[in-house]
This record gives C-alpha cells, structure tokens and sequence, in this order.
C-alpha cells in the first residue's frame, strides 16, 4: 500500500468526516495541511479519491475500497505497538472510556476498585455521557471504547455485543402510582396507566426504543418529561408519582428495596441490548482491555444477580 501513516491517517479522518476541515480538527492539523495530503497520496496512487465541489468532499468509489484496507493498517498498526506493552512489565499509560449511566450506577465502582488494585500505574479517564454523545467521541477517537444500546452502526466504528439487561419500571417505593404491586413482580405496562414518565432526550437511543414501545402495546401516557440528567430522574422518581424505564443491570442495587420500586416489564418484555463501540482504526490497548474485561466480568455478575433474586 503506498501512502505514509500520516497519509492514511488523514485521509481516513477525511473519509469519516467528509470534510478536510472537520478531519483537521479531530487530528490536530490544518486544514490545508489534510488537504494537501490526501493530494499527495492520490498524486501517487494516480486515481482520485473525493470529489471536491463548493468548499464540500465526496469519497469516489477507489476511496470506499482504499478505505477498507488503511483501517486494517491503522489497526495492525496500534496491534504492535500494543503487544510490547505486556514485556515491560506492569501495565502503564492512559486509557480513556465513555460510559452511559446505565453503567456507571451500580458496575463502575467495584470494576474501577479492581481495576485500580491490579494495575495502579494506569491512569484512567471515564466519561458519563448518553448515547448520541459517546458515539461520537469514539468515531472521533476520543474515547478507546465505549458501551451504548445497539443500532445500526456506521463507518469508522468496530461493533460488539456487550449484554442484554430487561427494561424495567421504576418508581418511588413509598406513595408510588403502582398502588399494590410488589417489589420486583413483573408488570405490564398497559394496565399500569394512567402513567407519567421522565424519559431520556431524542439523542439517546432508548428514547425512540420507549416511544416505540408505548404505541405499539397501548401504553396510556398520560404526560412525559424530557430528563438527560440521571441523578434528577431518580431523584423526583423517588420523590413523585411519576415514573421512570430503566435497566435491570442499572437497578441492581435496588433488588432488596430502598427508595424505588423496581418492576420488570412484561407482556410483552423489554429487552435493552447493549453494544461496545471503538474506533475501528485502532485496536484496543492492553491496558484498556484489561479494564473492559473487567468490566464486562462485573456487569454480567449484577445481571445474573438481579435475574436470580427478582
């Protein structure tokens, strides 16, 4: 493949982002720095590989194929770089993972205290934000993975499954609209109306998800309020009759009551199935890894433990 790092490295940006000047933002270039090249490099592979019209880029056809094989460059690129790591002995550097709060609420604490245990001279970056956010930051490479609800995909990003957690509906264990339904007896969301509901914003992928639900199966809304602010849902849950759709593996902690009643959705369920994303240009550090693995072993624990007990 003819080309320098650098050449692949920001044509790919430009690739992804369809535009020289947004691609020398997320590489700390300039623009015509990017522009010139992506130049260079089709000046030597001789074939044009954007179509340049008004200030705007589209890739050609050679670019989707050129494309395909520079990230499997890039990637075999940080893969060696990466597997020095483990022969200098202990873990060290950065690693910087985005995370929704579905898992920051009840899986961050114990993965981070046994992470930090295991590998004390790795510094670690998390960052809670919702969906439409980190899936963003990751195309843009900023963060090294990230967990969001399952969609479609999109180029410049590697997608796995992570796990599938129920939906559940959550509301103040004292004074609550659900009257006399127990603690942790499923529920069906049709006969449990009139509801009021804090729901995420329309860049959170659970939203659409929810609204979608609700018409589908009859749910009687009776009034919604828009919330991207976790710690707030929760706390005018427990405080009000409205209500909230959570996550079981969110919820974990609340299994043997407290200030939430906590009430699986049924007939029919609502399964929430969640996805890791990372830059599809760069493999994923030892040190990061290393985190995720642990992360993942930890999650799984608190959904097989909220599946056992409910």
């Amino acid at each position: 493949m003819s080309g320098s790092l650098t050449d692949i490295r920001l044509f790919v940006a430009a690739y992804e982002e369809r535009s020289f000047t947004a691609a020398a933002q997320r590489e700390n270039a300039t623009q015509s720095g990017v522009s010139q090249h992506v130049a260079k490099l089709e000046k030597r592979l001789g074939i044009d590989l954007f179509l340049r019209e008004k200030g705007r880029i589209a890739p050609t056809p050679a670019a989707e194929r050129y494309y395909a094989r520079c990230l499997e460059v890039l990637s075999a690129y940080e893969a060696a770089n990466a597997s020095l790591d483990g022969l200098k002995g202990q873990l060290a550097g950065e690693i910087s993972i985005g995370l929704m709060p579905t898992m920051t609420r009840s899986a961050l604490a114990p993965s981070l205290a046994r992470f930090a245990g295991e590998h004390p001279n790795v510094s670690v970056r998390i960052v809670e934000a919702y969906s439409g956010v980190l899936t963003r930051e990751v195309r843009a490479g900023v963060f090294d993975v990230a967990i969001v609800p399952a969609f479609p995909g999109g180029s410049g990003l590697s997608v796995r499954p992570f796990l599938t957690t129920r939906e559940t509906l959550v509301s103040a264990n004292k004074g609550g609209p659900l009257g006399r339904v127990a603690h942790l007896a499923p529920v069906r969301l049709s006969s449990a109306g009139p509801l009021r509901v804090v729901l995420p914003g329309p860049l959170n992928t659970r939203r659409q998800t929810l609204t979608t639900y609700f018409t589908t199966h009859g749910i009687d809304v009776e009034r919604t309020m828009e919330l991207d602010a976790m710690m707030g849902t929760l706390d005018y849950v427990a405080s009000s009759a409205w209500v909230t759709i959570l996550p079981a593996v969110m919820m974990a902690g609340d299994i043997r009551g407290g200030r939430f009643k906590v009430n699986p959705i049924a007939e029919p369920r609502l399964d929430l199935d969640l996805v890791s994303i990372q830059p599809s240009r760069r493999a994923l550090s030892t040190a990061a890894a290393a985190f995720f693995a642990i992360l993942a072993a930890e999650t799984r624990r608190l959904n097989e433990t909220w599946d056992a007990k409910r």
